[in-house]
């Protein structure tokens, strides 16, 4: 396979994944507001923290109102990750690559962006909002299910569930990362603490495995050992690094790739979960992060940038 074509379905299904992603963050944060009372909401910051654009946001704007964040998560051209600059980027990706992706793959992925687009003021709106992210979130899982059942699962398919797994992964660091934060700066309150982690879970569509597997009450330690350690659920951190040195396993001269993966689930298997507060959290979270931009680079040198 040329590298230009894996390059690009990697490229492709990370930008679909990270669609999804800012979709659901959205929809978990409005349902969060209105749970919580007024005077110990978070507000919309937190979620210009989470897709790391917090100097590029006041480039733009002067405050955090509900208004500005959801313009500048789902439809702003000023931010390279909002919903719709991924959906044109991944548009644009499934759009050079089209004789080796299904149609149904390309048509799916068009039929998201222009919907997007066409409904870009209904995102805003706090009455059909949710609404039309939904049909984002579904629709981007459509794409997954698309080209899992339909696409030949040979090297191309690596790359694709590479890109997937590894933005996915970001996401949860950073969403355990910037909650974590936020509610260290809140009030202590055990019903809203709660709920607020219950919201960590819904983030990342976590809630039912949790219960299911964990069988407890919500606590901190127990969302983080879950998040971080599960080996079943897929957006938990060692899934992701598992099916990660799964995928590198196929591909030739993996050496180095598989040193790096290894090397963040040593890592992560090392950590006291009951340690993991405070500061001691967000300094990990910084490495883990480290380590899956490592794990990029090290993945665009070998097989990319030929």
């Amino acid at each position: 396979m040329l590298s230009r074509v894996a390059e690009t379905l990697y490229w492709m299904a990370r930008n679909v994944e990270r669609a999804e992603n800012i979709a659901r963050l959205v929809n978990v944060n409005n349902l969060l507001l209105m749970d919580l009372p007024k005077g110990v909401s978070p507000g919309w910051e937190p979620l210009i923290h989470i897709i790391g654009s917090h100097e590029n946001y006041l480039e733009h704007y002067s405050d955090f109102t509900e208004k500005n964040v959801l313009t500048y998560m789902t439809i702003d051209k000023n931010n390279p990750s909002s919903l719709l600059n991924s959906l044109s980027a991944a548009r644009e990706n499934t759009r050079t690559v089209r004789e080796v992706v299904p149609r149904q793959v390309w048509e799916s992925i068009n039929s998201l962006y222009l919907y997007v687009k066409e409904h870009d003021v209904e995102l805003i709106n706090k009455r059909h909002r949710y609404r039309h992210l939904s049909h984002v979130i579904d629709s981007a899982l459509m794409v997954f299910g698309i080209l899992d059942a339909t696409i030949s699962h040979n090297e191309g398919f690596t790359f694709i569930r590479f890109g997937s797994l590894l933005e996915r992964a970001d996401m949860t660091t950073r969403i355990m990362d910037v909650r974590s934060a936020t509610m260290r700066d809140m009030p202590e309150d055990l019903p809203f603490e709660n709920i607020q982690w219950m919201s960590v879970l819904r983030s990342l569509s976590a809630y039912q495995m949790y219960r299911q597997e964990m069988g407890i009450r919500i606590k901190a330690e127990n969302i983080l050992e879950f998040m971080l350690l599960s080996k079943a659920f897929p957006r938990a951190i060692t899934f992701c690094l598992n099916e990660l040195k799964g995928l590198v396993s196929t591909l030739p001269n993996n050496t180095e790739m598989l040193k790096h993966i290894d090397h963040s689930i040593d890592d992560l298997h090392k950590q006291d979960i009951d340690a993991l507060k405070g500061k001691v959290l967000h300094e990990y979270i910084d490495e883990l992060q480290i380590d899956l931009a490592d794990i990029h680079s090290e993945l665009a040198k070998q097989y990319f940038l030929v």
